[in-house]
């Protein structure tokens, strides 16, 4: 049996210890090349991809949000939300407010700079978006979509 491209990329000697490695390093690997690029286009903008992943947070919402229910929102874990959200008000992207009835929680919203800086991200994102992935089929692309969230099912279960 030939090497799969995995193996010829990573110049592996031996086959992988099983096909459930071979997978998972596969999706590794594809992370690591999608976040390259990704980190590549939001640089352009002054941003890492977990503060676009805040003013994409709250732009879908509508309206401000607290701190921790942005951070139960994101795409990744991040281990600090007031950190980041600091170097966004830093930035001119968000602002906070006490909330009135409870003042232990701090609301975040989004400025006109972020509304702004949102929209001309758009098109760059899209365009990214498919450039990345969109050779594949929608038949594909929804195979893709249920394998993979069929493969974090069971994360949740696991320590």
């Amino acid at each position: 049996m030939s090497p799969g491209r995995l193996q010829r990329e990573v110049k592996k000697k031996l086959p992988f210890d099983s096909l459930a490695q071979e997978a998972s390093l596969n999706v590794l690997r594809t992370n690591d090349q999608y976040q390259i690029r990704y980190m590549r286009l939001f640089r352009e903008f002054g941003l890492t991809p977990s503060q676009y992943n805040v003013l994409r947070i709250l732009r879908g919402e509508g309206e401000p949000l607290p701190c921790l229910e942005i951070a139960d929102r994101m795409l990744t874990v991040v281990p600090g939300i007031t950190g980041l959200v600091d170097r966004l008000e830093e930035a001119g992207w968000v602002t906070r407010e006490r909330c009135q009835k409870d003042r232990r929680v701090i609301y975040v919203a989004l400025t006109d700079k972020a509304r702004k800086g949102l929209a001309e991200m758009d098109q760059p994102i899209l365009d990214l978006h498919e450039q990345l992935i969109g050779h594949l089929t929608p038949a594909e692309l929804k195979e893709l979509i249920r394998l993979l969230e069929k493969s974090r099912e069971r994360l949740d279960s696991i320590p």
